[in-house]
């Protein structure tokens, strides 16, 4: 049975660190806050105080972090994974990061002989509890097939998309389409609404449709609830699409619907909307058009 490490356990990484649990691995965690992990331990997961201290006792360590930054810090900074890599350790990244992150890890751990997935994933806060994620796969296809029994535990769809870089490439790619299936709910919803008509009954009409999509079948009734609170965070869309946007100044690659869609979601950052979830991209609308969805507190 492999021994499996994860670090950073908030919002989707403590439910898949307790799906691998239950799963029946032995599962070492970290966090930088202490709750998640004294919750973890309680269920049997053992605590590590350091990267470097979890390396070192793992075969298979995960991270999952907010940005690239944060995982190039605890993979490659003082008491990082890179201290204690070794020849047979796998390292699998969740976060979503650049895939130009991505590929610079690998290099770096192949120094130890340790190989490097970048493995990001999608299906937000519920997929993540009910181990249904779908997980995009980039780096070494022999590694991924020593640790795809634990990504069975996390989720529904593995698959490997290519090398180092490509599962981020994916995840990239993943976000343009959320990010417009949000803001095109956003535009049909208050269209609706400021022409008079009932945007509940108009997404009852259209979801059968051509229209029809995840966002048009699971937001619609949180929204017109006045629940607004994150599944995904804005500010993790936001990011998400400012990866996007710099990958594809890098390849010369023009993408004007989402430059336009990257900007009405940091709109929502400076308008305090940043911990809402990525649906509530629709309170910028609402402000620009002058009226409120259903007559609900934008807040939730």
């Amino acid at each position: 049975m492999l021994k499996v490490g994860y670090i950073g356990l908030g919002l989707m990484g403590k439910s898949i660190a307790r799906n691998i649990l239950k799963a029946g691995f032995p599962v070492v965690v970290h966090n930088r806050s202490r709750a998640a992990v004294a919750e973890l331990v309680a269920e049997g997961a053992t605590e590590a105080f350091s990267a470097t201290e979890l390396a070192g006792q793992v075969d298979v360590i995960f991270t999952n972090l907010p940005d690239s930054p944060d995982v190039e810090s605890v993979v490659l900074g003082p008491g990082g994974i890179l201290e204690a890599a070794h020849p047979g350790l796998v390292y699998v990244d969740n976060s979503t990061v650049k895939p130009a992150t991505a590929r610079h890890l690998a290099e770096a751990l192949a120094k130890k002989g340790t190989l490097a997935l970048d493995a990001p994933v999608s299906g937000g806060d519920i997929g993540a509890k009910n181990g249904t994620l779908t997980i995009m796969v980039g780096g070494d296809a022999a590694a991924l097939e020593k640790v795809r029994p634990i990504f069975m535990a996390m989720g529904k769809t593995v698959t490997h998309v290519g090398g180092p870089g490509a599962g981020q490439v994916a995840k990239a790619a993943n976000q343009i389409m959320v990010a417009a299936q949000m803001v095109a709910m956003a535009e049909l919803l208050v269209f609706s609404q400021k022409a008079g008509v009932d945007p509940q009954k108009v997404v009852e009409a259209i979801k059968g449709g051509a229209a029809q999509c995840w966002t048009l079948d699971v937001k619609p009734p949180r929204l017109f609830a006045g629940n607004r609170n994150p599944g995904f965070k804005a500010y993790m869309q936001a990011k998400d699409l400012n990866i996007v946007m710099e990958t594809a100044r890098e390849y010369g690659v023009p993408l004007p619907g989402t430059a336009e869609n990257t900007q009405l979601f940091n709109a929502m950052l400076q308008m305090g909307m940043g911990e809402l979830d990525n649906s509530a991209v629709v309170g910028v609308l609402e402000i620009l058009a002058g009226i409120e969805l259903g007559m609900q507190n934008s807040e939730g």
